[in-house]
């Protein structure tokens, strides 16, 4: 963690009273930021909250996927706190998403996910990772616009999950959807984490000094 960094809640203070997409405003409870070290070469980053996510104004967490994706990087090391703690303690790793709130009702239009975007494109250039988690189909087409050469409908997420994609500056390790996601996808993205990413210096993916 940054020795700078005086906590894990949007800490680059990012507008928690945002009114970019005004048929968002009334629906939601809160905006929810991302959370984690800012001095992270881990980032990951799913659709939008959940509900447990925004009661807990925290990015994966609360019961069903949060707990589960918490399980995941406390499994890998990343997680120093219970798969149930609602401000969980993190080391070298960021959660964020492509929106920042959620309607009940439905899953965010292509709009509020561009609205959004300069959020997740200021959190990237701060922290400037190494290894970006995609979460989910969606954050995958997202991210592969903006840092692959490949085209956007070239990505299955269950054939890239557990994978490694190239990526401009830094890499791709998609997941697939945690609330859809079997033992053996888990087990198949801890060990490839383990012993293709860990285990190496992941550091090569660019050239920058180490914090």
């Amino acid at each position: 963690m940054d020795a700078n960094q005086q906590e894990f809640e949007n800490p680059f203070g990012m507008d928690e009273a945002c009114e970019n997409c005004p048929e968002l405003c009334g629906p939601r409870e809160r905006v929810v930021h991302g959370y984690g070290d800012v001095g992270a070469e881990f980032l990951v980053v799913g659709t939008g909250p959940t509900a447990a996510a925004e009661a807990n104004g925290v990015p994966f967490t609360g019961a069903g996927v949060g707990e589960r994706v918490q399980s995941i990087f406390a499994d890998l090391g990343f997680v120093r706190s219970t798969p149930e703690a609602t401000e969980p303690d993190v080391q070298n790793v960021f959660f964020t998403n492509l929106t920042r709130c959620r309607h009940p009702d439905r899953a965010p239009t292509d709009r509020e996910v561009d609205t959004c975007e300069p959020f997740l494109n200021a959190e990237i250039r701060m922290i400037n990772p190494q290894i970006i988690v995609p979460v989910g189909e969606r954050p995958l087409r997202e991210l592969a616009v903006e840092y692959t050469t490949r085209r956007p409908d070239s990505f299955d997420i269950e054939a890239e999950h557990a994978t490694t994609i190239r990526g401009r500056g830094f890499e791709l390790v998609p997941m697939t959807d945690p609330a859809s996601m079997t033992d053996t996808e888990v087990t198949a993205f801890v060990e490839h984490m383990r012993e293709n990413v860990l285990s190496r210096d992941y550091r090569q993916t660019k050239g920058r000094q180490s914090r």
